[in-house]
């Protein structure tokens, strides 16, 4: 069952849209975070007289190296860096305290070519790793966040981060939390089984106003209320399992580190191993946002279904979807709008002026 949407992966949305000016020259480059974490990107060289500026691009998880706004860029005479993150083409670890000191590994690598200025392109779910890196790098070490929202001790306050000196954003989101939460399905009754469902909250039941698509639906404004509720709750449910994973791996860790040596040693290889252990969560059915099938609640010039299909009533029962496979740690830090720090109106706020 083929339920990718044809005018989404037809030559990938993030990818030239048009030729590079003659003459640019592209260089391969890896960099490495003040972790040491390698990240790769393509650093672009205008062949016209270049401008004392260059734009990094970035994106928490998908490719932006070939980004359609770097010809344009490259065009005007400004260089730029398609840069990804330690995290490509995989959210399993994304943890965004972690994900802007690849942003500021760019950043500096620009400053480091002689560049006056460097502008953070934010698109999509760039808009908030570049906001939330510009927030965080714009402040003295000693005050930048000292823990993820897993608990962990972050990086940030020994890191030489660099701020830039603009930001762009451009079709950007809140955060993947929010994206999330407003397309998590609020029907799933139990997270370790999909087929679960409360037909009173599922909104591709026609009880509860879904048409056969691509008709429109339509759903009353309580349901719609109680529907965002209960996805808000799940969440919330999300979060308390994702702590919960955290805080068994670091009980059976501490147990195993403070076990006495004359611990037979059988008993104390269950606590180390329990301890190793990485815990995983499976966030079932993603594409359920009442937006896709009702195009009533906001009103546009869009077409019917999601971002990846126009059979989002079916997607929702596939591996394809938002937050799918994760460590507990990866839904605080990205994926709960409840507990993520990354969240692009928040950083906006708290950014100088630049």
């Amino acid at each position: 069952m083929i339920l990718i949407s044809k005018t989404y992966w037809s030559g990938m949305p993030f990818f030239y849209k048009g030729p590079l000016p003659e003459g640019t020259q592209v260089e391969p480059v890896m960099l490495k975070s003040d972790d040491w974490r390698d990240i790769t990107g393509l650093y672009y060289k205008p062949a016209v007289k270049q401008q004392k500026v260059a734009v990094l691009v970035m994106h928490p998880k998908v490719d932006f190296t070939r980004h359609y706004c770097i010809p344009p860029f490259v065009g005007a005479g400004i260089a730029s860096l398609g840069l990804t993150t330690r995290c490509l083409n995989n959210y399993t670890m994304a943890i965004h305290e972690d994900l802007i000191l690849d942003v500021n590994a760019g950043v500096k690598f620009l400053r480091q070519q002689g560049y006056d200025k460097v502008v953070l392109f934010g698109n999509s779910g760039g808009g908030a790793l570049s906001a939330f890196f510009q927030a965080q790098a714009q402040r003295p070490k000693g005050r930048r966040l000292t823990h993820t929202p897993a608990g962990d001790p972050t990086k940030l306050n020994r890191a030489d981060m660099v701020p830039a000196d603009a930001l762009i954003t451009v079709s950007a989101h809140r955060g993947e939390g929010h994206v999330l939460m407003s397309s998590i399905d609020a029907s799933v009754v139990d997270e370790r089984d999909p087929t679960q469902t409360d037909s009173a909250l599922d909104m591709y039941n026609p009880a509860n106003g879904f048409a056969p698509p691509p008709l429109p639906s339509h759903y009353a404004a309580d349901f719609v209320q109680r529907y965002r509720a209960a996805q808000r709750a799940r969440v919330a449910k999300l979060d308390a399992i994702a702590r919960s994973m955290v805080e068994e791996s670091r009980h059976y860790d501490k147990a195993y580190a403070e076990a006495p040596e004359s611990m037979d040693f059988a008993a104390r290889h269950r606590l180390g191993r329990l301890g190793a252990l990485e815990r995983i969560m499976v966030i079932y059915r993603t594409m359920a946002n009442l937006n896709y099938t009702d195009p009533h609640l906001e009103p546009s010039l869009r077409g019917y279904g999601s971002l990846l299909s126009e059979r989002p009533d079916l997607m929702n029962f596939q591996s394809t979807g938002f937050a799918r496979i994760l460590r507990p740690e990866a839904w605080l830090s990205t994926w709960s709008a409840l507990s993520s720090h990354a969240c692009t109106e928040t950083h906006l706020s708290e950014i100088e002026n630049i």
